[in-house]
């Protein structure tokens, strides 16, 4: 047990120690000064309150009181606070399985020979597993490719529904002749929820879902269109998918040098490139199937339709 303080006494303790019973505050050592038989006290602690520097046992928190709340994404912060309450196994939510599937006759890997002039690398596969794999609320479970066939896409879609709570496709969403994906999400037994939404780049973006609450997002096959969406789009359902509480969390704002009078009626994802702390450059780009401009990029602004200038606009890096 802590020892007894006498009345006009000074004890000497190490920080973290046990206050001594009667203790009424803890001077700090530097306002102090040690003499063979007694201690002098500096003018600064004159105004020495009852109970300074002396932490109480339950002062952060209340018995009963949450410290934590759940659907939480855990950092360094809660797990010192787990520690600290003795928590070594809290229950999680489990990841959500996704599935990525590009399309399209075009595409191809070409490691060992170059494409043709119509041919081109899969980008969208590269940068959707990028964007995805380090997310702790998501599992790539498959990455798929399929040309444009409907059968072929159809049966990769069922089978893929049934093994993964989400799935992710790139192509075949607009109105071209080979654009079969509105279709095969029907053929499966998918509800389309939207199809086409007022933004750029990605405007014939389609959302649906499966009776049992599986996701079903498809992106446009051009690759600027296809990262944002999945950045945009893609994780923050994933993430309500896998029980984050805060799935559309505030996200930081981007001023853009000479962000200019050019406005369009859309929401407008604009990429930029971070030059400093809140501050950004617009990035030239020749449009959504730009991968230079795309590489360039730090990230991109979001516009409401019809603004203009500088901001500050919302942030999403990659």
């Amino acid at each position: 047990p802590p020892p007894e303080m006498q009345s006009g006494a000074v004890v000497r303790v190490f920080t973290g120690a046990i206050v001594p019973s009667g203790a009424e505050a803890v001077l700090k050592r530097e306002d102090t000064e040690e003499l063979d038989a007694a201690i002098r006290l500096s003018e600064s602690t004159a105004g020495t309150k009852a109970g300074e520097h002396i932490r109480c046992a339950g002062e952060n928190a209340k018995s009963g009181t949450a410290v934590l709340e759940p659907g939480i994404e855990i950092t360094a912060a809660h797990i010192a606070t787990m520690a600290n309450f003795g928590c070594r196994k809290p229950d999680l939510f489990g990841s959500v399985r996704v599935c990525v599937i590009t399309t399209g006759d075009e595409v191809g890997d070409f490691v060992n020979e170059k494409p043709m002039p119509w041919q081109l690398r899969n980008s969208n596969r590269a940068s959707l597993v990028a964007l995805l794999t380090p997310r702790p609320w998501v599992t790539v479970e498959h990455v798929d490719h399929c040309k444009d066939d409907r059968d072929s896409l159809s049966k990769a879609l069922s089978q893929r529904l049934a093994q993964c709570d989400a799935i992710l496709m790139t192509g075949g969403v607009s109105m071209g002749d080979y654009d079969h994906v509105p279709d095969v999400i029907e053929d499966v037994g998918g509800e389309i929820v939207f199809h086409g939404l007022p933004i750029r780049p990605g405007k014939p973006i389609l959302g649906a879902a499966t009776r049992d609450g599986k996701l079903i997002l498809g992106l446009p096959g051009n690759p600027v269109s296809a990262t944002i969406g999945c950045r945009r789009m893609a994780m923050p359902l994933l993430k309500k998918l896998g029980g984050v509480a805060r799935w559309l969390a505030p996200c930081p704002t981007v001023r853009l040098a000479g962000g200019g009078d050019k406005s369009i009626p859309l929401h407008w994802m604009r990429l930029v490139r971070l030059t400093d702390h809140g501050l950004g450059d617009a990035v030239i780009s020749q449009g959504s199937g730009d991968l230079v401009s795309l590489g360039q990029s730090t990230g991109f602004v979001e516009l409401p339709p019809n603004a203009s200038g500088e901001g500050p606009w919302p942030y999403y890096s990659w």
